[in-house]
C-alpha cells in the first residue's frame, strides 16, 4: 500500500499578532492558533506549516512580506540556524513584556494558583556577553547551510564545532563568533578546532558513538579567570597532551585547565573524573562580599551580574530576623546559603554534586561563614523525616531546584516539616507552578518576583514566597 504524500500547506499575508511559549510567536489563520519561531509581533509573513493538529499548527516563515516596526536586526551571523538567542529580532522590553506575561499564564490562567499581582521583571544590566559558562560540542556531521553542496565537502569540512541544532539531536552549528561569552571564549574554541582538523584528531559521531573529540566546556569570571575543560571520547595520551599543551601555550591566561575520558551514552560529567591538567583547581567569582569556589563541575548561576539581584530578593522573601534555622535545598556551591547566613542562626545546604558540596565548605571557610552546615546526595534520600528531626526543624526552606522541579517525596517532607516560609526560586515556570499547587495545601503565595537571567531567549528565573496558612 503506497503511502500518500502530504501536500505542503502554506499561509501568505499572515500577521503575527503576539509573542507564544517557548520564545514563538503566534498568528491566527481560519480561526486555528498558528506558532511561528523567529517572528515579531507586527511581522506579515508567509508560513509553511509542518505540523497541524485539530487545535493548532506549526509552521516556518517563508517570505518576508512586511517586517514590523518593531523588528531589529538581528546582531547574530547565525541567528536562523542556532538555537540560542531567537528573539534577537524582538526589543528588549518587549521580550521582558512577554516574560513577565509568561509567569501570569504559568502560575495563574494555566496553573490557577491564586497569587499578589506579580512584580514587575527585574532586567538584565547586560544582553551580550552575559553568560559565564558554555559547552560546545564536537561533531563529525555539522549543520550544511543552504548555500552549500554536500557533495563536495570533504570529511574535515563536514566537521564542526558549536552548539546543537534544534529538532536534530546529531546536528551541531559550526560557531564562528558567539555573543553570549566574553573573550577568550571565542579565541580558545577556534583554535582548538583548527589544530584538531589540521592534527587529524577526530570529532564525536554521536550516532556511532565514535572519535576522539566530545565536547567541551568554557566558564569565566567578572575578573577575567578562565576555565577550561576538554572532553574525550576515549584515552589517546599522546594526542591528548599535545593538544592540552598546544592550548596551554596558546592561551596562558587559561587559569584552570582540565579534561575528561567520557566514553558513557551521554554528555554530562557530573559523574566523572575531571582530570586537572594544568593551572589551579578553581576560579573564583565574587559576589558582595562574598567570594565562591568554581570547580569543574560547580553549579553556579550563568549570569554573574544577575545573581546579586536574585539572591537579594530571595533574602527579602525569606524574611530573616537572625534566629532562624534555614534549609537551602539543591544548594550547589552553597551560593543562597552563604547569601542568607549573616541574617540567620544556622543554615543547612543540601546538594546532589558532591563536589560541589565540598566547594561549599571551602567558600563557607573563607567567607568566615561558620553557621552553614552542607550534605552530599539526592534530594529525596538526604532530605527526610529523620534529617529534619536530626538536624533541626526549619524554620525557612528555600530551593532552587533544576528544571524539571521537585520530586514529590521532597515536597511531602517539606510540607511534614511545615517551615514558616518557603522560598521557591525557578528557571521554569511551568514545573514551578505545577510544585506551587502541592505547596499551596498548606500554604498561601503571598509575593513573586520575575527576573531576567537570559536575556534574547524565553529563559527567565521566577521567585515566589509562601507562607503557612
Amino acid at each position: 500500500m503506497s503511502r500518500r504524500k502530504r501536500q505542503d500547506i502554506v499561509y501568505e499575508n499572515v500577521r503575527v499578532e503576539s509573542v507564544a511559549a517557548e520564545g514563538k510567536a503566534l498568528a491566527h489563520v481560519d480561526g486555528v492558533v498558528l506558532f511561528i519561531p523567529f517572528a515579531v509581533p507586527g511581522d506579515i509573513v508567509d508560513v509553511k506549516v509542518t505540523k497541524k493538529k485539530k487545535n493548532y499548527m506549526e509552521g516556518y516563515v517563508l517570505r518576508m512580506v512586511e517586517p514590523s516596526e518593531h523588528r531589529l536586526e538581528p546582531f547574530c551571523s547565525h541567528f536562523g540556524v542556532c538555537g540560542g538567542c531567537k528573539w534577537q529580532p524582538l526589543p528588549y522590553p518587549m521580550q521582558l513584556e512577554a516574560k513577565q506575561r509568561q509567569v501570569y499564564d504559568q502560575l495563574v490562567r494555566i496553573g490557577h494558583l491564586s497569587v499578589p499581582e506579580i512584580r514587575p521583571i527585574i532586567p538584565s544590566d547586560k544582553t551580550t556577553l552575559y553568560r559565564n559558562k558554555l559547552e560546545f560540542t564536537f561533531s563529525q556531521r555539522r549543520w550544511i547551510d543552504s548555500g552549500e553542496d554536500p557533495d563536495s565537502l570533504t570529511d574535515k569540512e563536514r566537521c564542526g564545532l558549536g552548539f546543537h541544532v534544534g529538532r536534530f539531536f546529531d546536528k551541531v552549528l559550526d560557531i564562528e563568533f558567539c555573543h553570549l561569552q566574553k573573550e577568550p571564549s571565542n579565541a580558545i574554541r577556534l583554535f582548538i578546532r583548527k589544530y584538531a582538523l589540521e592534527h587529524d584528531l577526530t570529532f564525536f559521531n554521536i550516532r556511532e558513538h565514535s572519535g576522539f573529540l566530545r565536547n567541551m566546556f568554557i566558564r569565566t569570571t567578572d575578573a577575567g579567570e578562565v576555565m577550561l575543560i576538554v572532553c574525550f571520547y576515549h584515552e589517546d595520551a599522546v594526542k591528548r597532551i599535545a593538544l592540552l599543551d598546544a592550548v596551554a601555550e596558546a592561551f596562558p591566561q587559561i587559569t584552570s585547565l582540565y579534561y575528561v575520558v567520557n566514553s558513557k551514552p551521554n554528555d554530562s560529567i557530573s559523574d566523572q573524573d575531571c582530570i586537572l591538567y594544568k593551572g589551579d583547581e578553581a576560579i573564583y567569582e565574587n559576589m558582595g562580599s562574598l567570594r565562591f569556589k568554581i570547580g569543574p563541575k560547580s553549579f553556579y548561576q550563568t549570569n554573574s551580574g544577575q545573581t546579586m539581584k536574585l539572591y537579594t530578593v530571595a533574602k527579602e522573601f525569606a524574611s530573616l530576623g537572625g534566629k532562624e534555622v534555614v534549609y537551602d535545598l539543591y544548594t550547589g556551591t552553597g551560593t543562597i546559603a552563604q547569601f542568607v547566613s549573616d541574617k540567620a542562626r544556622k543554615v543547612i545546604g543540601i546538594e546532589y554534586v558532591p563536589e560541589a558540596i565540598e566547594d561549599a565548605g571551602i567558600n563557607a571557610s573563607v567567607n568566615g561563614i561558620d553557621n552553614c552546615e552542607f550534605f552530599a546526595g539526592d534530594m529525596k534520600d538526604i532530605l527526610t523525616d529523620e534529617f529534619v528531626e536530626t538536624h533541626g526543624h526549619p524554620d525557612v526552606v528555600i530551593l532552587d531546584p533544576p528544571r524539571a522541579g521537585i520530586h514529590p517525596d521532597v515536597a511531602k517532607v517539606i510540607l511534614n516539616a511545615a517551615p514558616d516560609r518557603i522560598v521557591y526560586v525557578s528557571c521554569n515556570p511551568a514545573s514551578q507552578a505545577r510544585d506551587l499547587e502541592i505547596l499551596c495545601r498548606d500554604y498561601e503565595i503571598t509575593a513573586v518576583q520575575p527576573v531576567d537571567m537570559f536575556p534574547h531567549t524565553h529563559h527567565l528565573e521566577n521567585v515566589v514566597a509562601l507562607k503557612r496558612r
